[in-house]
């Protein structure tokens, strides 16, 4: 093979993989030369290659873009359509066994909600918490009861004013994670047997806090872009008597959607009129793609209805579940709920992010990662694109980690999950996302693991078993 023939089959390989998605400019042929170490003329004959082949087109005064191929892209995502009941909810069974099948030995982790950590500070962040146990001979429970510690809250505090959005640091809540502070938001705004209105799907720990207090969900439904419908929610609030809201308006889980900032502030108008407050779970609120920090609900927020929840999980560490809470005019009785619940929140875990975030770039990690799970996330579309039957659609993720899959009718969920169990790939399946079977034909999957030969051939085999289940019920 030729040097320019070469370089032309790396190029359109990095094509195939999502690489270089449609749209995408290539490097000029001076950067391509210099990058390749060759010749101009040779870059040259290798984008003529690639253009005969309709890799790559030329535009006049900007350069090679790759092209778009007819049937490239999926077809797009149509807007949820489930039931506006309260009901009851039941799905804790199914993710238990769900996340209990990811760690079954050497399986691909597809299914899994939690990032990939093999590119986090885990090190740093634990010999910061080696040095800080070494250095205290007592620890006491009264050291950081609530709200927490002063220094952690005085860096998230600050990491909000960098971002844009400051914040009253005498307002923050520390918490075991996301999760928790969840849960004790629910816990400070409604009783056993309220409505709580949920988008549909939605992020099954968000159904957890519902079904853990007896609560009932009320699915709304939710663009595939913008999010949560808020004429469908208003009629729901009128007719239901709803006593919060869940929502996950930045890169959601699953559908990875940004709420755009209009829909962020007529939600929050039309839930501050109606004196409904509204739980924000903004966990992957610093995984965006694009060039700027996403406006949070909080940002809006006049009245204190918004009990913004996040944590560093998704972001710094998995292994110490240091979250918190925004709590509003509700931030007393979440104080109070963390003291009984919990009591305190680990010191040590607390102490060590604190340390990191003061003296260990936590923006320039999080921009590396970002870029990360931005290629990755082309990657597994194209992927999924190249080796799933017709019919097959796909969310357009604007940050996070996970992808929403909707397989064609034929195909069930739950039947693929176990499927691929005995192929050692793990999926998340719909089932996990909604009270009923609404979204029986449709699955996640976590991209957030650096792209490999592995991972390529379990998103292939998850394609042959789609295919085989389509014709079998055909």
């Amino acid at each position: 093979m030729k040097r320019y023939e070469k370089l032309a089959a790396d190029i359109e390989e990095q094509v195939r993989q999502g690489v270089l998605p449609p749209g995408e400019q290539v490097p000029s042929v001076r950067q391509a030369a210099q990058q390749h170490r060759m010749s101009v003329g040779t870059v040259v004959r290798a984008y003529l290659l690639l253009e005969s082949r309709g890799v790559i087109e030329s535009r006049p005064q900007s350069g090679y873009f790759v092209r778009a191929r007819p049937g490239e892209d999926a077809p797009a995502l149509r807007v949820s359509q489930p039931s506006a009941r309260p009901s009851a909810v039941d799905v804790s069974a199914l993710v238990l066994s769900t996340l209990r099948s990811i760690r079954v030995h050497d399986a691909v982790p597809l299914g899994s909600p939690y990032p990939d950590s093999s590119g986090f500070p885990w090190r740093r962040i634990s010999h910061y918490a080696g040095a800080i146990a070494r250095s205290h001979a007592q620890w006491s429970l009264l050291d950081d009861l609530p709200p927490g510690n002063p220094e952690l809250i005085r860096q998230i505090a600050r990491r909000y004013l960098e971002n844009g959005h400051p914040v009253d640091p005498h307002e923050v809540v520390i918490t075991l994670g996301a999760t928790e502070a969840i849960n004790l938001c629910l816990q400070a705004v409604a009783r056993p047997g309220d409505a709580i209105a949920v988008e549909s799907p939605t992020f099954y720990a968000m159904l957890h806090a519902i079904e853990r207090l007896g609560m009932r969900a009320v699915e709304v439904a939710t663009d595939p872009v913008t999010g949560i419908d808020i004429d469908a929610l208003e009629r729901i609030i009128d007719a239901e008597g709803i006593a919060a809201c869940m929502v996950m308006p930045n890169f959601q889980n699953p559908l990875g959607f940004q709420m755009p900032d209009a829909h962020k502030r007529r939600l929050v108008e039309l839930l501050t009129a109606r004196n409904v407050p509204v739980i924000e779970n903004d966990v992957c609120g610093e995984l965006y793609f694009g060039d700027a920090h996403p406006t949070s609900l909080k940002t809006y927020d006049t009245a204190g209805i918004v009990l913004h929840c996040a944590s560093f999980s998704k972001t710094v560490t998995t292994a110490f579940r240091i979250g918190w809470a925004l709590p509003g005019r509700y931030r007393g009785e979440v104080e109070r709920l963390k003291f009984l619940n919990t009591l305190t929140t680990p010191s040590i875990p607390q102490r060590a992010i604190a340390e990191y975030l003061r003296n260990d770039g936590y923006g320039l990690h999080l921009r590396r990662v970002r870029r990360l799970y931005a290629q990755q996330a082309r990657i597994m579309a194209a992927a999924v694109r190249r080796f799933f039957p017709p019919g097959t659609t796909l969310s357009q993720p604007l940050g996070g980690y996970v992808l929403w899959v909707q397989l064609p009718d034929g195909v069930d969920a739950m039947d693929m999950y176990h499927a691929a169990l005995e192929r050692r790939v793990t999926v998340a399946p719909g089932h996990m996302f909604a009270p009923g079977d609404t979204y029986r034909h449709c699955i996640r999957l976590n991209f957030s693991a650096p792209w490999s030969p592995r991972i390529e051939g379990a998103v292939q085999t998850l394609g042959q078993i789609a295919a085989h289940l389509l014709a079998r019920r055909g």
